[in-house]
C-alpha cells in the first residue's frame, strides 16, 4: 500500500494533488487512479519548480 502524501500548501481541502512515493500522482478528487512517475522524472520537475520559483 503506498502512504499518499498532499502538499502542506492545500490546506484541509480536498482539491489537491498527492503524492505516492515510487508511485506517481494522483487527483484527490480521483484516488483510485494514478498517473506514474519515475524518481528521475519527478526530481527533474522539483529541479524546474524550484529553478523557476527561485527566479520570480
Amino acid at each position: 500500500m503506498t502512504n499518499w502524501r498532499k502538499s502542506s500548501y492545500s490546506g484541509d481541502g480536498d482539491n489537491c494533488v498527492e503524492i505516492g512515493r515510487g508511485v506517481g500522482i494522483r487527483d484527490s478528487k480521483a484516488p483510485t487512479t494514478h498517473l506514474p512517475v519515475s524518481a528521475d522524472a519527478w526530481s527533474a520537475f522539483l529541479d524546474v519548480v524550484r529553478r523557476d520559483h527561485r527566479a520570480a
